[in-house]
């Protein structure tokens, strides 16, 4: 047998066999329990997807409303059971389309959504009481959810029907990814306010989507992902409490989003050990009494930073290896990236085709058979076990530093993933982690692929309707409306209720975003 030292992506030496004598000390009944029991280390349901799939939920989102709304009828038909929606860089840093600084990115990166009038167009002829719907987006989150919800209303469906998730998480944005706005405290605020709304008038809605993914793209390791993740989701869960909100009226519509790497069992062990954590965490640390607010739930979705540009056609082997270890780690919720995505927007036939490969899992490989079935293995134990201890380190040094908030003011994240993406980076140049068809079995590229079209003409009419609306519309009400959002702002209300009521005047998002700019002021890190 070969006695080469093998590590995961996060360092963790890899034993040549492994066998009972791994597991000394592992005590079953505390750390496995049943499907659907406390700790949930095996699923957070008893029947898992036996008793229903994960929910198929492809990403969506490009040039304008109207376009997204036909992809999202596209993969409605092919089959999808949830929608997911991705913003451009514009709706996600509070401008609107006719901002000098969204000129070039309207409708790029995702939807461009400045207004109540672009929601309808979003979500025209959708069942809304029906679909459960996610939204990638942070610094504007709030907004995006009662345009959602307006619309809604709108159509006949109140807020207790509404079922879907915002992300919603700003933290992670200060630590990997950059779409803030506002300075760390004051945008805690906002997601406290969130919390406290949709407790009153959306029950059923994920306030929250606490957010490893980003984290894991910008270069961190798994176990740093789901240590940085949890850290922050504790951060959330303080600032709730501090605000007068009780652990078990918010804390069961927390949720997660996770990443999917190349290394399987890694992987796996990753989402059991989250899963193990978050439920100690929520117990013995906040006193949560409600089984629900002990429940790690998570989407995941495949890791885009593992896609190549050169021969892109194994990306659909890459994506359906991690779609594989999302699904036998347990996942709520699931997106498989196309295949042609490090080229550009997914087009239609790939975004069909990841979406195939999600079926073809589901329904012919028999991994949703039975529930959890690699618990019991020496390795995936051992691995979660080992995944689990260094995780709890990172969450006791954040602590020591005075938790989350803290933490990334002093900028330690950003230094940790740094390091883990320089290390990946070196081990990839020297060849030590091999990335097929990239540093090893490399071939001249004869084909030319396929790249989604971006129109700038869509571009064009977006910022041509916000203008318009801007002229139409009852100014003066809305300057009323917006100075009510400037009082809240200085105050101590709930900031959503006045947010409403003035994007329901058709304030845009960027008129809504620049009011709170002039209270909170903008973030400038270090």
């Amino acid at each position: 047998m070969a006695n080469n030292k093998r590590t995961t992506d996060s360092g963790i030496e890899i034993n040549p066999i492994y066998t009972e004598s791994d597991l000394s000390g592992f005590d079953a009944a505390s750390k496995l329990g049943a499907p659907g029991s406390f700790p949930y280390t095996r699923g957070v349901q008893e029947s898992m997807y036996r008793g229903r799939l994960w929910t198929m939920r492809q990403y969506a989102g490009f040039g304008t409303a109207e376009a997204t709304n036909e992809r999202f009828k596209f993969l409605l038909g092919a089959g999808q059971t949830g929608l997911s929606c991705a913003f451009d860089l514009p709706t996600q840093m509070g401008y609107d389309a006719d901002h000098i600084r969204s000129e070039g990115e309207v409708g790029k990166v995702g939807v461009a959504i400045s207004s109540l009038d672009d929601m309808r167009l979003l979500l025209a002829g959708l069942p809304l009481d029906e679909v459960t719907t996610s939204m990638t987006i942070n610094s504007t989150a709030s907004t995006l959810l009662l345009f959602y919800q307006l619309v809604a209303e709108e159509q006949g469906v109140s807020g207790d029907k509404l079922r879907g998730t915002i992300q919603n998480d700003i933290l992670k944005e200060y630590v990997a990814r950059g779409t803030y706005i506002y300075p760390p405290r004051p945008s805690m605020r906002l997601i406290v306010d969130t919390f406290s709304y949709c407790a009153k008038e959306m029950p059923n809605w994920n306030t929250i989507s606490i957010s490893g993914y980003h984290i894991r793209e910008a270069g961190s390791t798994a176990v740093q992902e789901i240590a940085f993740t949890l850290a922050n989701g504790i951060a959330y869960v303080e600032a709730a409490m501090a605000a007068g909100l009780a652990i078990d009226d918010f804390a069961p519509r927390l949720s997660f989003f996770f990443n999917a790497h190349n290394n399987m069992f890694e992987e796996i062990a990753k989402y059991r050990a989250a899963r193990r954590l978050w439920a100690n965490i929520m117990r013995e640390r906040f006193g949560a009494k409600d089984p629900k607010s002990m429940m790690l739930r998570f989407h995941t979705q495949t890791g885009g930073s593992t896609l190549t540009a050169q021969q892109p056609l194994n990306n659909v082997v890459r994506v359906t290896v991690q779609a594989m270890a999302a699904a036998l780690g347990g996942t709520q919720s699931l997106h498989t990236n196309g295949f042609d995505e490090a080229l550009g927007l997914p087009t239609e036939h790939a975004a069909k085709l990841a979406l195939r490969t999600q079926q073809i899992l589901g329904y012919e490989s028999g991994i949703a058979d039975t529930v959890d079935p690699l618990a019991g293995s020496y390795f995936v134990e051992s691995m979660t076990d080992e995944v689990e201890k260094l995780a709890s380190a990172y969450i006791k040094t954040i602590d020591d530093m005075g938790g989350a908030v803290a933490a990334i003011e002093a900028n330690y994240m950003q230094d940790e993933i740094e390091s883990a993406a320089y290390e990946f980076a070196r081990n990839v140049d020297k060849g030590d982690n091999v990335v097929v068809g990239v540093n090893k079995f490399a071939e001249v590229e004869t084909t030319k692929n396929d790249v989604f079209p971006v129109d700038k003409k869509q571009q064009e009419d977006q910022v041509t309707r916000v203008k318009a609306l801007k002229t139409k519309r009852d100014n003066d009400a809305v300057e009323a409306a917006l100075d009510d959002v400037a009082a809240a702002a200085r105050g101590t209300q709930n900031l959503l209720y006045p947010m409403k009521i003035a994007l329901s005047r058709m304030a845009t998002l960027g008129e809504v975003a620049d009011v709170l700019r002039a209270e909170f002021g903008t973030y400038q890190p270090h």
